[in-house]
């Protein structure tokens, strides 16, 4: 059900817009009940999301075999994640609408960020058993350094995200990541 759901209100975003997508439309797209959508996604803000950006059963990206490769590639999932025409057109509404619901920030943090710092783990674990950071690491600082400059390039600058800026990106992340554990 997910998929057929997920699908239809992916095509109901790009055909309509934000403002104009509603879970009976999407539930009639999809050919479930309303009350199955809401089980699963909490707000139209969270299933557009979900729909546009990734949903929960996204995987980590592989072992690369060093921080800075990991990084790269955790990078460059972001990027293709938030560069999609339906993120283009998703993210900026649910950055208003968590504004204004702390609840939706509560379930983004729970579902979304939840996932994607478990992936930043696995890399910061990957960066332990390798030898290349000292003992485990809070994934917090490397997921704001991470998404923080993706984010602002793609949503508030509309700077292009090339290969050359990912490199850039993961270079310095893991630099300071490395500096920062060594010096605590």
């Amino acid at each position: 059900m997910d998929g057929t759901v997920l699908a239809a209100a992916r095509d109901l975003l790009t055909e309509v817009g934000y403002a104009r997508v509603t879970m009976d439309g999407v539930a009639a797209r999809a050919g479930v009940g309303k009350a199955a959508i809401y089980r699963r996604f909490g707000s139209k803000a969270e299933l557009l999301f979900a729909a546009a950006v990734h949903d929960m059963d996204i995987e980590p990206p592989p072992d690369t075999g060093s921080l800075r490769g990991d990084l790269r590639a955790m990078a460059a999932l972001i990027r293709d994640r938030l560069s999609a025409p339906a993120a283009r057109l998703v993210t900026p509404a649910l950055m208003v609408e968590m504004g204004r619901d702390p609840s939706l920030v509560a379930r983004f943090q729970e579902t979304f960020i939840a996932r994607e710092r478990r992936d930043l783990t696995a890399c910061l674990d990957r960066a332990v058993a390798r030898g290349e950071l000292p003992g485990p690491q809070d994934p917090t600082v490397a997921h704001l350094l991470m998404g923080g400059p993706l984010f602002l390039a793609l949503f508030a600058f509309h700077l292009p995200v090339d290969e050359a800026l990912l490199d850039d990106l993961a270079t310095t992340i893991a630099a300071g990541l490395i500096a920062r554990a060594r010096a605590a």
